[in-house]
């Protein structure tokens, strides 16, 4: 997903970080690093970072143009968005679409310290700089924590461990530092990791497993197909039609799901999926997600197109 403008799931930002407590392990999980609630996005603690440091281009994702480093014109005084419970009716669907990964918070309370750019213009260069690069290396603490936690993956725990404590302690760097790093360089010491736990946990799938990894899959037929179990890193499945599709434990890391129908679709155990890709798509009450996610507001609003297709 490329960097665009930000969910919200609050209408109010600026304010300090809540106190949060640690969830400890299952066990048979291993021990975290980190704080899973840490990585999730609170704009409450946020100074609208991403209303601001990103750049987006009119499109059907967004009504209008808006450089990196300028204010959309919808961000209000205390940071929150003024057209949050309108975004999709305002033509802003890629607002809606967009997961810091609790980036913003990270910038904004830890790297600058709780010191906002409209009070210190002077930092404001720097602290959109940031949050981009903290963006991806938040993503990367997801994905790391999220392979922590299957019991499967327990062969590779020990590095899966040491590369969270080392992304969590880059993500404490000062601003010079984080900007530096080699985001790219890190993902491929880090993606096969995530590619080992992803093999060991779905060889406990039976049967033969599909190989979809970056296929193009886009406007697929897929209605009821058995992709249990399956690769999707990587694949392109825009307007693919997944109606009562078999997708559990199936690998969607990176999977591009704008638009997909997931209707009916079976998602439990889906490793690597992200509240962000059912954003954009389209499901309904029928479709079974993993219990760590919700179920985007707008299905229920819009709807699923209903069109069956062929497995």
């Amino acid at each position: 997903m490329s960097p665009q403008h930000g969910t919200r799931p609050s209408g109010h930002g600026g304010g300090r970080p809540r106190r949060r407590d640690r969830t400890e392990p299952g066990p048979d999980r291993a021990p975290a690093v980190v704080d899973r609630d840490e990585l999730r996005a609170d704009c409450s603690s946020c100074f609208g970072l991403c209303c601001v440091a990103l750049p987006f281009a009119r499109s059907a994702d967004f009504a209008r143009d808006k450089p990196a480093g300028r204010a959309c014109g919808h961000l209000r005084d205390d940071f929150g968005c003024g057209i949050h419970a309108r975004l999709r009716d305002e033509g802003y669907r890629g607002c809606t679409v967009f997961d810091c990964f609790g980036a913003g918070q990270k910038v904004s309370q830890v790297t600058f310290g709780g010191t906002d750019w409209r009070r210190d213009p002077a930092s404001a260069s720097a602290m959109f700089a940031v949050f981009p690069v903290m963006r991806q290396l938040h993503e990367l603490l997801a994905y790391t924590a999220e392979a922590l936690a299957l019991p499967a993956a327990r062969p590779v725990h020990r590095e899966l461990r040491r590369a969270l404590a080392r992304i969590e302690k880059l993500t404490r760097g000062d601003a010079e530092s984080v900007v530096a790093l080699d985001v790219n360089a890190l993902r491929g010491e880090v993606n096969p990791l995530l590619l080992r736990a992803s093999e060991l946990t779905r060889a406990r799938v039976p049967g033969k497993r599909k190989d979809h990894r970056g296929a193009d899959l886009m406007g697929a037929r897929l209605s009821g197909a058995d992709l249990r179990g399956a690769s999707l890193r990587g694949a392109l499945l825009v307007g693919a039609d997944l109606t009562g599709a078999d997708l559990r434990d199936a690998d969607l890391i990176g999977a591009d799901l704008r638009d997909a129908d997931l209707s009916g679709a079976d998602l439990t155990g889906a490793l690597f999926l992200t509240g962000a890709q059912l954003t954009a798509a389209r499901g309904d009450a029928a479709t079974t997600l993993p219990p760590s996610l919700g179920r985007p507001a707008h299905w229920a609003r819009e709807g699923s197109a209903g069109v069956v297709a062929d497995a």
